[in-house]
């Protein structure tokens, strides 16, 4: 079923995300980059940027929407789309400076996990409950799709992201990885053998897969998820986020602050903490040998080596 986005120039009244000096240093969720930019977004509908690798940040002009915003994908340098609390799904055309709504679902108090686009057309969105919509024509309309049978339990649908040879992968409830080798056309449910949640996954440099989620919980994939074999993370802090940093060192960050990294391809863990403890909820590379963290402290640098750095400004 196509689902009509929000017409331009009929739009009803949103609220605004409003300024803010606290910005950069509240609620942080996901970041990603606009080719050379860094585009964050989070609590309050907050969008922030950088065009400095993370040593300075501003907001954007024009964020229709005061709610919580989750995930962000720019599959170019001037086209994004945010998703996030009532399945609201906004879209950038310059490189993330305004925003414009084009899709909510508030009466189906869902929320949108992880948006993930192609290019500029094709795109998905995932979250709750099994929710899960496509556009084909760039958020002008949006198709509602269904991974299970009717009648089968609905799991939240928690990361969607790129695996190896163009397939794709949603890491979910219940220990499930569902994978697309036809553009998301089609879906197969695969089962980890763990019975908790994964919160996300990344295709590794080796073109094995690793998901992650939660009590530290990792699974390693050498077969594009047909088989899974556990992986000892040292941890049973929740996993987060993964990121691929400088010289092949993989980073994974989850809540208790917790920040650990692999030289190996993720076959072993070096386990870390930032001091206070607070959660991270993203990871990417910043300026050399720098890590920017997102989450519960807004945005932090810190060296690869674990050293915190000043924090940036707004």
């Amino acid at each position: 079923m196509a689902l009509a986005s929000v017409a331009a120039g009929t739009e009803p009244e949103f609220e605004y995300a409003l300024p803010s000096d606290l910005a950069i240093r509240s609620l942080l969720l996901d970041v990603d980059r606009a080719g050379d930019r860094l585009v964050a977004v989070g609590a309050w509908g907050h969008v922030v940027l950088s065009d400095d690798d993370g040593l300075t940040w501003r907001q954007a002009r024009a964020v229709p929407t005061r709610r919580t915003l989750t995930s962000v994908s720019f599959p170019d340098a001037q086209h994004g789309w945010a998703v996030g609390h009532d399945a609201v799904v906004i879209h950038s055309g310059d490189r993330g400076e305004t925003w414009v709504r084009q899709f909510d679902a508030a009466q189906d108090e869902a929320t949108l996990l992880s948006v993930w686009f192609e290019d500029a057309r094709h795109g998905f969105a995932v979250g709750s409950f099994g929710l899960m919509i496509e556009t084909r024509d760039g958020g002008a309309t949006w198709s509602r799709r269904r991974l299970g049978k009717a009648g089968e339990e609905d799991p939240h649908l928690n990361e969607i992201f790129r695996g190896p040879e163009g397939s794709l992968f949603i890491a979910a409830e219940f220990g499930r990885v569902y994978r697309s080798m036809d553009g998301g056309a089609t879906w197969a449910r695969l089962e980890t053998g763990y019975e908790g949640s994964m919160w996300g996954g990344i295709a590794l440099a080796d073109g094995d897969l690793l998901v992650y989620g939660l009590r530290g919980h990792a699974f390693r994939s050498d077969d594009l998820g047909e088989t899974w074999r556990e992986v000892e993370t040292g941890t049973e802090q929740s996993i987060q986020d993964a990121s691929m940093l400088p010289g092949g060192v993989l980073a994974l960050v989850g809540l208790g602050g917790l920040m650990e990294t692999s030289r190996d391809a993720g076959r072993s863990f070096e386990v870390g903490y930032v001091p206070d403890r607070r959660g991270i909820a993203a990871v990417t590379p910043g300026r050399g040998s720098e890590v920017l963290l997102f989450g519960e402290h807004g945005v932090r640098r810190r060296r690869i080596s674990g050293e915190l750095l000043p924090l940036p400004t707004l």
